[in-house]
């Protein structure tokens, strides 16, 4: 759904829904007192309305729009996204359509209708000459050379955007460059020692989405120099193993992956390790829930040791049966995440922590949760017997 853009009030209440069908109606027949920016913007929304004398009656005004109002609205960094889009692929003429695609607001999905559509091959090759969009949205080179109507110029455009962006290998020098020049520094400072190995610039570009922490921002000091021996080379096996069992242990706790993350997921696992682990200390939360599962324990360490980690995902991380036992070792130590009653309780019912790490924990547990851990037959029959000990204790017996 397009964001709305009006302020106006009673453009809202109509754009929301809220506006009575009587309201509407009058909207979509032009005759409320709206300015030229809102009534475009509420017309192109009653177009969809579910009453189909509303959606008539606004599909009627917008047709009988002055040419130049449409053309000022394509030329405004003030128009809705929702108008530039159905600006796109409406009836129009070539200065219309030649501002949408010079608004650098209009939608590339938008662009992409326009270049499937068209058959002006001048708007064609305006379209192939903005590189950025293409390489950011590449349904658009689709778009272009599947267009019987392309000229050679857009064609040629479109082909060498596509060899050079999306078949053709690239150093990860120039992708730290390329992501750099777009104020996206600290993704750029991943890629400047990465080795993109068999990535694909798409990979490439998937991954920096999910960068978030910059160098300046890492304290390293947890990782000793001697850990580092734990950064072995992988084969192909063992970063095939990975990955499934990664999935494996999402589809056990969430159901059904979408098929864009077990696509990020792929990405991710078959990385090398020494990029995993950077990953794991610079990723945002969606790469931090996937390399948390990681099984070299130095790359899951790192996770928890990511400055933007959330006291939420250490409660969920706590709980999980499929993370390394270092990992939540680590958590227990922490003075500030031991102080969360849910964390630690989290730790003490997980069968993956480690059981001297339980047994410190307990005297902090309350009376009765230690009976409820008494009566858990996931956790051993050692945390049981000590739990029920300390809550006798407690109760005098």
């Amino acid at each position: 759904m397009d964001p709305i853009n009006s302020k106006n009030p009673a453009a809202l209440a109509i754009l929301n829904g809220s506006a009575p069908a009587q309201a509407r109606l009058a909207a979509a027949s032009g005759l409320l007192p709206l300015p030229q920016a809102d009534l475009l913007e509420v017309l192109v929304a009653l177009r969809k309305e579910v009453d189909p004398a509303i959606a008539e009656a606004a599909a009627e005004t917008l047709q009988s729009t002055d040419r130049q109002d449409f053309l000022a609205a394509a030329k405004s960094d003030e128009t809705a996204v929702s108008v530039l889009a159905y600006l796109a692929t409406a009836d129009g003429d070539h200065d219309i359509k030649e501002a949408v695609v010079l608004n650098r607001n209009t939608s590339d999905q938008a662009i992409a209708d326009m270049a499937s559509t068209t058959v002006d091959g001048a708007l064609l090759e305006l379209i192939a000459m903005n590189q950025q969009r293409l390489v950011r949205f590449p349904k658009i080179i689709d778009a272009i050379l599947a267009n019987s109507c392309r000229p050679a110029e857009a064609e040629r455009r479109a082909n060498e955007t596509r060899r050079e962006f999306f078949e053709k290998e690239r150093g990860a020098q120039q992708i730290a460059q390329e992501l750099r020049a777009r104020g996206k520094s600290a993704a750029a400072e991943f890629f400047e020692s990465a080795d993109l190995g068999d990535f694909s610039v798409e990979d490439a570009w998937l991954i920096a989405s999910h960068i978030e922490v910059s160098d300046a921002e890492i304290d390293d000091s947890w990782l000793p120099a001697e850990r580092y021996e734990e950064l072995r080379p992988e084969s192909a096996e063992e970063l095939a193993a990975n990955f499934n069992r990664i999935l494996e242990s999402e589809r056990l706790e969430s159901g059904d992956l979408s098929a864009e993350r077990v696509s990020l997921i792929k990405r991710v696992m078959f990385m090398n390790i020494k990029d995993r682990l950077k990953l794991a200390m610079k990723g945002d939360r969606e790469a931090r829930s996937i390399l948390i599962r990681d099984t070299n324990r130095v790359v899951a360490a790192a996770v928890v040791n990511n400055p933007r980690i959330t006291d939420q995902e250490i409660e969920n991380i706590a709980s999980m049966r499929t993370v390394a036992e270092d990992v939540l070792r680590i958590i227990a130590a922490n003075r500030a995440w031991a102080r969360s009653y849910s964390i630690i309780h989290n730790l003490v019912r997980n069968p993956r922590t480690p059981i001297p790490t339980v047994m410190g924990i307990l005297p902090r547990i309350r009376t009765k949760d230690l009976t409820g851990l008494n009566l858990n037959r996931n956790v051993s029959e050692m945390v049981r017997r000590q739990a029920l000990r300390l809550a006798q204790a407690r109760s005098g017996h």
